[in-house]
């Protein structure tokens, strides 16, 4: 059996931004965007609804941030199973893994014991120069749950 890859393909792969308003409302940039069945979760920092950084340390950070990236992916009809990718962004990697058990806590409470392809990346700084981390992500959306947001 061979597949027609010149066969057009059934899904509308236009861009549609993903902006839940849970989240404060972007400017110049998207919380997400889907392309057919699949939503790229912009970065997400540890921003509160009134565009603040939560205070704390990095557990209560990446509770907020991987929090942020959630709504995004439910706004689409997309829960935790969807995601296939997440990219970790820190400014300081020593203090994230002394705090290793908490953010697994936290991310089990979140999300399940669900745990797409990973990585962390070690960086000099963020956006906001209080943010000790920034998630991105990935997801693919089955078509039965998937909700296209109209722009």
């Amino acid at each position: 059996m061979t597949t027609d890859l010149t066969a057009p393909l059934a899904k509308d792969l236009t861009p549609v931004a993903v902006n839940p308003a849970e989240l404060a409302a972007p400017s110049g940039y998207s919380h997400g965007t889907l392309s057919g069945n699949t939503l790229y979760l912009g970065g997400q920092t540890a921003l509160d609804a009134d565009m603040r950084i939560v205070p704390g340390g990095i557990v209560e950070q990446f509770r907020q941030a991987f929090g942020n990236v959630l709504a995004t992916l439910r706004a689409a009809g997309g829960v935790p199973e969807d995601l296939v990718s997440i990219t970790i962004y820190l400014t300081d990697i020593p203090d994230y893994q002394a705090h290793g058990r908490e953010i697994g806590a936290a991310w089990r409470e979140l999300a399940g014991p669900v745990y797409p392809a990973m990585a962390g990346i070690g960086t000099t700084g963020l956006w906001q120069p209080e943010a000790l981390i920034e998630i991105l992500g990935v997801a693919v959306i089955p078509d039965e749950r998937l909700v296209r947001p109209a722009n």
